[in-house]
């Protein structure tokens, strides 16, 4: 591996999303974004529901995440994501169809509604509807 680059390696539960050598990358971390480049030092974060924003060999491109860890060192970055997306992945009309059940429910303001659970799936739909924007 080139000391310009580092190894990204994006797992969730199901499957090995993404695993290549990059330039850089941006990852919603749980106290605000963070910028890894090669050589980074070592940390582990959680992160938040986002966005990872990735530089390869000049391309651009970005990766959906839903909350997970992350550790950097070695210039390896593991993501270990409760779930994630390449943005060509996201199913737009799902994703459309997830925001609006998330707003119905906190509108529909039942007794029995558990708010933090509606309003987390309303963020990742949100999120995921801005990521298929973006691409």
């Amino acid at each position: 591996m080139s000391e310009n680059k580092q190894r990204l390696e994006i797992v969730t539960p199901q499957r090995k999303v993404f695993s290549e050598e990059v330039d850089f990358l941006v990852a919603p971390g749980a106290e605000g974004e963070l910028g890894i480049l090669p050589n980074h030092a070592a940390l582990i974060t959680s992160l938040n529901i986002g966005i990872m924003r990735i530089e390869q060999d000049g391309k651009k491109f970005k990766v959906f995440v839903s909350g997970g860890f992350m550790e950097v060192r070695n210039s390896r970055v593991t993501v270990l994501a409760t779930a994630a997306e390449r943005t060509e992945e996201i199913d737009v009309a799902r994703a459309e169809a997830a925001r609006k059940r998330a707003e119905d429910r906190i509108a529909a303001k039942a007794p029995d509604l558990d708010l933090i659970r509606a309003e987390l799936a309303l963020q990742r739909a949100l999120m995921r509807l801005k990521a298929a924007s973006e691409k």
